[in-house]
Parts: structure tokens; sequence; C-alpha cells
């Protein structure tokens, strides 16, 4: 009579395609978890980006408020604020490098923000005050997608 044979291993051919499925998920897994990584670290330097954008408003806004007077107050250069401190010593915020691999913004020749956010636009606009409005200081800063917007009242007028 006839027999029938019972194999009890696997071919050749059903071993190729297992380890070919294992591969194929494997692949998928890693470029899944290199994707969020990359998100991770991209949404990271945006919030680093965002924090020195954030610190050197806090100084020119302190700056400003606490300043004798900004002048001249309708400044031709956008990039550069002359204003006197409250002790009446002459300083300034300006805007070094706008555009470039290193762009930032700094007080005196003191670098206010950080080499992780390259100021790509930068403006400081001072407008002047009428007898019942005080003058006012426009900030405008962009890093990367990061763009931070101020309008800063000047106390003494």
């Amino acid at each position: 009579g006839l027999e029938t044979k019972m194999n009890k291993g696997m071919s050749l051919i059903e071993i190729l395609m297992t380890m070919t499925i294992f591969a194929l998920l494997g692949m998928i897994v890693t470029s899944a978890i290199a994707l969020s990584m990359k998100g991770t670290k991209k949404g990271e330097s945006t919030i680093k980006v965002r924090e020195s954008l954030d610190y050197a408003l806090a100084i020119i806004e302190r700056q400003l408020r606490n300043a004798e007077k900004v002048e001249p107050c309708s400044n031709s250069d956008p990039h550069v604020l002359n204003y006197l401190d409250r002790d009446g010593a002459a300083t300034s915020f300006s805007c070094v490098g706008v555009g470039g691999a290193d762009g930032y913004l700094a007080s005196g020749s003191a670098r206010l923000t950080t080499t992780d956010a390259a100021i790509s636009a930068c403006s400081l606009v001072c407008q002047t005050g009428t007898y019942s409005t005080p003058p006012q200081v426009q900030v405008d800063l962009t890093s990367g997608s990061v763009t931070l917007t101020t309008k800063i009242d000047l106390r003494t007028y």
C-alpha cells in the first residue's frame, strides 16, 4: 500500500520566507523609531530657540523700561537701537550678522542670544510718542521657525 510520509522539518523556502518577513518588520520598526527620535530632537531645538529669544526679549524690555531715554527715537537703522541706561550711560542693542549662519542679538558687545538660535530676521524700531502716548519700541526677532514680536512702552518721555 501507499504510505504517507510525515515531514517533521521545514523546507528551505519556508525558512527563507520567514526570515524575509522578519527582516522587513525589523526595517519598518527601526525607521519608525528613527523618525520619532528626529521629531523629538526638532522639538527640543525649537524649545531652545524660543527660550533664547524669550531671554533676549526679557532683557531688552527690562533695560528699555528703566532707560533714561532712547535716542534718536526714530532710529534710521532698524538693526541698531541706541539708548541711555538708567545711570545715563550710552549703550545699545544691535542685530549682528543677521541672516548669516551665526546671526545674533547683542547688548553693547555682549551676545544675548545663544548659538542655537541663529537670528535670520531682526528689527528694533522706536516710534515717537505723542503728548498722550509714550514712545514705543517694537522688537521683531526670527530664528528658524520661531518668530517673536513685542512692543515696549517707554516709561520716561
